[in-house]
């Protein structure tokens, strides 16, 4: 008897091996992988769920290995403003934010990510409490970041403060089977280095993830230069901070040196192609990145960033971009790209013993992706369909920890009516606090 068995016209497992299955099959016991092949495996297997998916493509949860979900309250302001950060969001944020807008919009966000075929993400914001809230209720996996800022913040009135929230995070959701706590220094440049220096202490003492955005602007680095003469992979690499444990957003504006320490050091990056062309910040120099070893996964940026929290609308930008960048239509292949998404996001957040691909003895975070579509007809590539012509909408199935969350297309752990008209009546309010 095993829990789950699940059968597709396709498994792309992810694993190293470069081998896929066609027809494939997945089982699932005790919210763990205990088989992966031929479709032939689960021919004898008697099975309390059995899930015939023809027509579709099983492959790894994606990993959304940089965003700040709650943001989805502030979907589509501030598009195309200069200096959105300090003009717009900061005091937009100082007025309407507090912890159940958090929840309401966190919420959101994970509703959009489990039907995107997002299994885990990576998040930085404000009442992170409450974030873990709403990712334990769509039940995904989540590394979930309290924001440290220089100054004051919607929950903190200080580093101290924010690092004391931390703390309360920690005892509260450390040891959570979905639940990962983590510091989010917000960058070298809003951050004196007394207080990096007190989020790597204390990352240290707790074992903690650390996310921060790093390399993202022109104007990160002047500061990072003037105050330290190194560039802020540098100065982060001088305070003890860079290593394992830390996840770097952007990483736009890196140079060889800079991603010669990434790869040493073990750290991760998350690439948010989408977001960071949106605002005309630049394209970071992944395949250079890959080249040396260092570990990158895909990111959407906040939904004010990027406006989506799918990684699957990433997948065509990364491939696209990066080859015209490059002038080399070979370069970021689908199978690469596709690896970015899943076990790539898993190495980044240093969970690539638990999830990103599947294998015997991870974690059952898997999805199905209907390639049936108009648009993704016929099939001959899988890795080509998935990057260049899947949709979110396409997402059929959604299991994490062995459990199905979205079947489908709907999802089966919260009610997503009630989501979406919860945060739309905080419209009026919202609009009312924008800034002058």
């Amino acid at each position: 008897m095993t829990d789950l068995a699940i059968i597709s016209d396709h498994v792309l497992a992810m694993d190293g091996s470069g081998r896929d299955h066609a027809p494939g099959a997945v089982l699932v016991e005790n919210g763990m992988i205990s088989a992966v092949g031929p479709a032939a495996i689960a021919d004898d297997v008697v099975a309390r769920r059995r899930i015939d998916a023809p027509g579709c493509i099983a492959l790894p949860g994606m990993v959304n290995a940089h965003t700040h979900v709650a943001m989805t309250l502030f979907r589509g302001l501030g598009d195309d403003e200069p200096d959105r950060l300090r003009r717009f969001i900061w005091p937009l944020e100082a007025k309407a934010v507090d912890g159940d807008a958090v929840h309401d919009g966190a919420l959101l966000g994970c509703l959009e990510m489990a039907l995107g075929g997002v299994t885990c993400f990576a998040d930085m914001y404000f009442f992170s409490d409450r974030v873990a809230e709403a990712a334990d209720a769509v039940s995904l996996r989540a590394v979930v970041g309290q924001a440290v800022m220089g100054d004051a913040a919607p929950d903190a009135d200080g580093v101290e403060s924010a690092l004391d929230r931390f703390r309360s995070l920690r005892q509260g959701w450390g040891g959570h089977p979905l639940v990962t706590p983590a510091l989010a220094p917000h960058a070298p440049d809003t951050l004196s280095t007394e207080a990096l220096m007190a989020v790597r202490d204390l990352s240290e003492l707790e074992d903690a993830p650390v996310l921060i955005h790093l390399c993202e602007t022109d104007s990160e680095l002047a500061v990072i230069r003037e105050r330290s003469g190194m560039t802020p992979v540098g100065y982060l690499d001088s305070l003890g901070l860079l290593g394992p444990r830390l996840v770097g957003a952007h990483g736009i504006h890196v140079s060889d040196a800079d991603i010669a320490l990434l790869a040493e050091s073990g750290a991760g990056v998350a690439h948010n192609m989408v977001a960071n062309i949106k605002a005309a910040k630049g394209v970071a120099p992944v395949p250079a990145m890959l080249a040396a070893g260092v570990r990158v996964g895909l990111g959407t940026d906040g939904p004010m960033s990027g406006n989506t929290l799918d990684v699957i609308g990433q997948l065509g930008y990364v491939a696209k971009l990066h080859k015209l960048t490059t002038g080399d239509r070979t370069a970021m292949p689908a199978r690469t790209v596709v690896e970015m998404a899943t076990l790539g996001g898993a190495r980044a957040l240093g969970m690539e013993d638990r999830i990103g691909s599947l294998e015997v003895g991870k974690r059952a975070d898997i999805v199905l992706v209907d390639a049936t579509g108009a648009h993704m007809t016929p099939l001959y590539d899988p890795y080509a369909a998935l990057v260049y012509a899947a949709t979110p909408a396409d997402v059929r199935t959604v299991v994490v920890d062995g459990r199905v969350i979205v079947e489908d297309r709907r999802a089966l752990t919260v009610d997503a009516d009630a989501i979406k008209a919860t945060v739309s009546s905080r419209r009026e309010s919202i609009l009312a606090a924008l800034p002058g």
